[in-house]
């Protein structure tokens, strides 16, 4: 039985990351993880506290006190924050990996190190994006996804680590708030449709964009970590991906639930200028050969359910 070790707890990801693994492993073989208080963020049963991922030696002593045997490292400063504070950006996503990493090779952990969209640039073929291809990013997080992507490789040669990961498109959730990305628009709809019944979306109508529900986000962490290690060729940077679409389709599809609905747009150009640069769709047929993944939701199944969850 694992015994795990989740940084970045509190976030969109991990709030319901943990909740699936104390659901698969019991409460107390979890311990949360975030920089903040664990009284701002922790509302499920199990061991949880405030642990900084750039403090090494508190990350160790935490790792090591729990007896932990995998590592989900979740701790990132997202893609429109990244852009506000790009020296934060660096220092967390790139020094709490090496931290991480450094402590897996000392302790022998097995770690998950999710990537994402944003390691493509405007070179990447957009449609879909290979799994093997150009990685050009122009926004900071996207530049520390692709040195990220590049230590968990260096760390499994060099030192063994069991290094995982997927490169997620955006990611939608109705449990936990956006953490900063550029596809927040795609959860802040469903909220203001629910409340209010108008949104205002930051992105341009046309912008299409690779998306996936919590759920098979979820599905796919898991199910890379179950993988049998001899048969991961792209260990730590599988494409994955399940619906693509517009701010005006899946304003459409709202209105299918609630028919006065209505969105509006003033595009903010730094997120703008992210969405633009990334690809309409990843290639995600390694992930499906190599391990099984499969996705489960599409646009009208996530819609429906992200309404059923939400209304009151």
């Amino acid at each position: 039985m694992p015994r795990i070790l989740v940084t970045g707890a509190g976030g969109q990801l991990g709030t319901e990351l943990v909740a699936a693994l104390r659901d698969r492993f019991g409460p107390e073989a979890v311990l949360a993880t975030d920089l903040r208080d664990p009284e701002e963020w922790s509302s499920s049963v199990g061991p949880a506290q405030a642990v900084d991922c750039l403090d090494k030696e508190a990350l160790s002593q935490a790792a090591s006190s729990h007896n932990t045997t995998v590592v989900y490292h979740l701790a990132a400063i997202l893609s429109a924050a990244g852009e506000a504070r790009p020296e934060l950006a660096y220092q967390v996503n790139l020094g709490g990996l090496m931290n991480v990493l450094g402590i897996a090779k000392d302790q022998g952990l097995k770690v998950f190190v999710p990537s994402s969209i944003a390691v493509f640039g405007p070179g990447t073929p957009p449609d879909p994006a290979p799994q093997d291809t150009i990685m050009r990013p122009t926004s900071m997080y996207g530049i520390t996804k692709v040195a990220g992507e590049l230590l968990a490789d260096f760390y499994h040669k060099r030192f063994g680590v069991d290094v995982r990961g997927v490169r997620y498109p955006g990611l939608i959730s109705y449990t936990a708030p956006p953490g900063g990305g550029t596809t927040d628009y795609a959860v802040e709809i469903f909220h203001e449709a629910v409340r209010h019944g108008r949104y205002t979306c930051f992105l341009e109508p046309d912008t299409r964009m690779d998306m996936m529900y919590m759920p098979d986000a979820l599905d796919a962490a898991l199910g890379v970590m179950d993988a049998d290690p001899e048969g991961l060729v792209h260990r730590n940077a599988y494409n994955v991906t399940a619906m693509q679409f517009t701010p005006a389709e899946i304003a459409e599809e709202i209105k299918k639930h609630i028919p006065d609905f209505e969105i509006e747009y003033d595009p903010d150009p730094v997120r703008q200028a992210i969405a633009d640069s990334w690809p309409d769709r990843l290639d995600d047929q390694a992930a499906r050969d190599e391990w099984g993944w499969e996705h489960q939701y599409d646009l009208a199944r996530m819609v429906e359910d992200m309404l059923e969850n939400l209304s009151p």
